[in-house]
């Protein structure tokens, strides 16, 4: 019955979402208080709810300050060289910017960690996106799935997670994944240029001008094939094209607005919030704090709890100011740490429940006696659905142990097990489980169903790719 009720539970929320019958947080709360009732266990509800936000607290804290550090380090222009950089690299053609975006998150994904991943790369594309109307899933998608090949670093959770639950050494895991992963890493790229190509056939090859960058009344005028981004005078334009897409349509006289030009603010190289004079300061800032991330000298919480106040009082050293950093930033601090709060929800639930225990273990008995040699392809397979519909830390240490245990039965090495349940991370990053994906969409102002939709087919593929290939290498 808790294994019926645990699927018909995940199954609701994620056709109510796609649906957009309910919002990601409300679903996150409802649903699963609803099943709890369902299963008889209504009278513990707050007890798994407060279980699961002391769990998910310290994230929520990271995710908070993170917010406000990185914000702090746009608004002071950190990150304008890398915009920079990356429209005279793209060009304004679709196609280089998608696969830009998936360059960019996979580099800045060496430091291990989804949220920041998501900051920095959605702050240095999406004005680009938005300017040339181009669909914001589409970033979503590559920037999610590159994260999540990347996620597979030893210090980035899952492999770490699997080395422990199954007593091995986690260079043991990674460093022979390392031709699978890379592979992985390749699909992403393909796929981006793909995307970029069927955006370009929507929109058109653009020329981008300097004005871009350095003239806020510029706008788009036209989205075929050949046309350019010109300055024009407010309420003009030519465009033809008819393309659409989350993020706006292609052509047809587009003038920006109040709301638009608050949105390309971030490119304003006069904007008040900018300090050139600190530049190096807010860089040796960044790299230290991402140094100290990777070598774990404090909890991640604490070091950008520490960061963003250091940020603040430098740049900002008066109150008036601080304030007002803060509370540009207040929307998606709330809006983030509002869904965690909520997916503690989800989660107090389905472990509490014991949901989560009875599904993992009727996949594991469903599995034949004949696919015993196989567990490791089997897991592989399995840690597509599992680490989507449960956290790395259930599927890690409390499923994982059982295929584990049932591979050796059949000589299959624990070693094995262990690479092929790292497979499924390019989908883990786009569950709804996963903080990280909420800083993504959020920033993105792209709905969780959007991207849930556009997502989990490529996120399926690319993680078969990365499991196939290790088949093929003869790791798994």
């Amino acid at each position: 019955m808790l294994t019926v009720l645990g699927f018909a539970m995940i199954a609701t929320f994620l056709v109510l979402i796609m649906t957009k019958k309910m919002s990601p947080i409300a679903s996150l709360v409802l649903i699963p208080a609803l099943f709890c009732v369902a299963v008889g266990q209504g009278a513990k509800l707050g007890d798994y709810v407060i279980e699961g936000v002391g769990t998910l607290a310290p994230t929520a804290a990271m995710l908070m300050f993170a917010i406000v550090y990185f914000g702090v380090m746009i608004d002071v222009g950190l990150f304008d060289p890398i915009v920079r950089a990356i429209l005279r690299f793209c060009k304004a053609d679709p196609m280089r910017i998608v696969v830009g975006t998936a360059l960019l998150a996979a580099i800045v994904s060496l430091d291990g960690d989804g949220s920041t991943t998501f900051m920095i790369t959605v702050s240095a594309m999406y004005p680009l996106y938005k300017r040339l109307k181009m669909s914001l899933v589409v970033m979503t998608c590559v920037a999610a799935t590159a994260n999540g090949v990347m996620n597979t670093l030893p210090w980035g959770g899952p492999t770490a997670r699997a080395a422990t639950a199954l007593k091995v050494d986690a260079a043991d895991i990674f460093v022979p994944m390392i031709p699978a992963l890379a592979v992985g890493l390749l699909a992403v790229i393909l796929l981006a240029f793909v995307l970029g190509r069927r955006e370009r056939k929507r929109l058109g090859t653009l020329t981008l001008d300097e004005a871009l960058v350095t003239e806020p009344e510029t706008v788009l005028v036209g989205a075929g094939g050949g046309d350019r981004l010109t300055k024009a005078p407010r309420g003009t334009g030519t465009g033809t094209g008819n393309g659409t897409g989350t993020g706006g349509a292609g052509g047809a006289d587009i003038a920006e607005g109040d709301d638009e030009e608050q949105e390309f603010k971030g490119l304003d190289p006069d904007r008040p919030t900018l300090r050139p004079k600190l530049y190096w300061f807010n860089a040796g800032l960044t790299v230290a704090l991402l140094a100290a991330m990777i070598l774990e000298l404090m909890p991640i919480p604490v070091l950008f709890l520490i960061g963003a106040a250091l940020a603040l009082t430098v740049n900002f050293p008066r109150m008036p100011d601080q304030r007002a950093r803060i509370a540009a930033h207040a929307d998606n601090v709330l809006n983030v740490s509002g869904m965690v709060f909520a997916a503690a929800v989800f989660t107090g639930v389905l472990t509490g429940t014991g949901m989560v225990e009875h599904m993992a273990d009727w996949l594991v008995g469903a599995i034949p006696d004949a696919m015993g040699p196989h567990m490791a392809v089997v897991t592989g397979v399995l840690s597509l659905p599992l680490t989507y519909f449960m956290s790395n830390d259930g599927f890690y240490f409390g499923v994982l142990p059982v295929l584990a245990e049932a591979g050796a039965a059949h000589g299959v090495s624990h070693l094995e097990i262990a690479r092929a349940s790292i497979a499924g991370q390019p989908l883990h990053m786009s569950s709804p489980l996963v903080p990280a994906v909420y800083v993504l969409v959020g920033m993105a102002k792209v709905e969780f169903g959007d991207h849930t939709r556009f997502t989990v087919k490529w996120a399926v593929l690319t993680s078969l790719v990365v499991l196939c290939a290790g088949v093929l290498f003869g790791i798994i």
